[in-house]
């Protein structure tokens, strides 16, 4: 009788179980790996059938859909009246000469050695007091005046009140006073510029660019930095690159104000199925979608949906809070890539590009062959 070889188990094994798994998995495909949900299934979450987060879901298809683009910031200082450019106040420092002719108080005697009372030297002295710092409450001490107040007053009308406070005790007193540290007339410029630190106001009338330019100019980039000027408990913020670019938003600084430059450099993130996903540092003040697409390399032809490319964004309302959007431009429509070019960009905003609902089906093959080589390849080893 003749002997019949049984089949090999274990290859009957893998003919069997193969098929099976490929079962189990064609009827799991949609839980196949995937970088993110399809636009089908973003437009199902903004409908609400599922998740836990509502947010305003918002076609762009024309002009008229198009997202409003960064606005500028809105000047909420109030610009004081043009004061004096020696104006004094506290923490000034001033530098106080007194010049006298005749009787003197400051330069000793004027009266002549053994002769009478009544002749007087012709000559003049003077006399510099040391260096004196205008008190917190806008007072100075002078010789034989007293505490005089000058705060508020312009050099020459402090001149003026010492020369008439001396009169009657000196003969003809002529006052010259020069500041030597003006608080008063000063800003202080901090952050990123070359030379930080308190800036005389020479004029009054400089501008936020003319103090950033005094103070030797920024570091960096303008487009990364942003000004900041503190005036009266109040803020004012502005993009560089855009004060440079709109000479219509500088502003004229005042004394007392406080300038900061920051450095804030703007960024998108990208995921989905792009062509890399990571942050993306702006490249320049302004982006557009159609940029921010082509720096994320746009959709991956084997992965991504070009047309389901979202832009997902929080939006202030007029009330101060927050609207979760999601912008949604279907790039398989040429107009798409006019409005891409008009569409701008925020800052921290996500750029998102959908999986494809067919690239579930070139992974159920990769499955199916991951799967079937192994068995492929045992039978041909046990093979007789």
């Amino acid at each position: 009788m003749k002997n019949v070889r049984p089949p090999h188990r274990s290859g009957f094994f893998l003919c069997v179980t193969a098929p099976c798994a490929a079962a189990v998995a064609l009827s799991g495909c949609a839980s196949l790996p995937s970088s993110g949900p399809t636009a089908s299934e973003i437009r199902a979450s903004a409908a609400g059938r599922h998740g836990d987060l509502p947010f305003t879901y918002v076609p762009v298809v024309n002009l008229a859909t198009l997202p409003s683009p960064p606005p500028l910031p809105v000047a909420v200082l109030e610009q004081p009246s043009p004061q004096p450019t020696d104006l004094l106040g506290p923490g000034d420092v001033l530098n106080i000469t007194i010049y006298e002719a005749g009787v003197a108080l400051f330069g000793g005697s004027s009266l002549p050695s053994g002769s009478g009372a009544t002749s007087f030297d012709p000559r003049s002295s003077a006399e510099r007091l040391s260096s004196v710092r205008v008190d917190d409450n806008g007072y100075i001490p002078v010789p034989f005046v007293g505490r005089l107040r000058v705060a508020g007053l312009t050099v020459s009308q402090l001149q003026s009140a010492i020369e008439n406070r001396l009169r009657g005790l000196s003969q003809s007193p002529q006052v010259m006073v020069t500041v030597e540290q003006s608080i008063t007339n000063s800003v202080m410029v901090a952050g990123e510029v070359q030379k930080p630190g308190r800036l005389v106001l020479a004029t009054n009338r400089e501008s936020l660019v003319d103090a950033i330019a005094l103070a030797g100019g920024f570091r960096g980039d303008a487009k990364d930095t942003v000004a900041r000027v503190q005036r009266n408990g109040k803020a004012y913020e502005i993009r560089l690159s855009d004060l440079l670019d709109l000479p219509q938003e500088d502003l004229q600084v005042a004394p007392g104000d406080r300038i900061t430059l920051v450095r804030r450099p703007q960024s998108f993130s990208v995921l989905g199925a792009p062509n890399r996903s990571e942050e993306i540092a702006f490249p320049r003040g302004r982006l557009t979608l159609a940029q921010a697409v082509a720096l994320a390399g746009g959709a991956n032809p084997q992965l991504g949906d070009a047309a389901g490319i979202f832009v997902f964004r929080q939006v202030y309302r007029p009330d101060g809070t927050l609207e979760p959007t999601v912008y949604h431009l279907n790039m398989m429509h040429g107009s798409a890539y006019l409005l891409a070019q008009r569409f701008a960009m925020h800052d921290r905003d996500i750029l998102y590009v959908a999986n494809a609902r067919a690239n579930q089906l070139t992974k159920f093959v990769q499955l199916l062959s991951q799967l079937f080589i192994p068995v492929t390849t045992l039978r041909a080893v046990t093979a007789p």
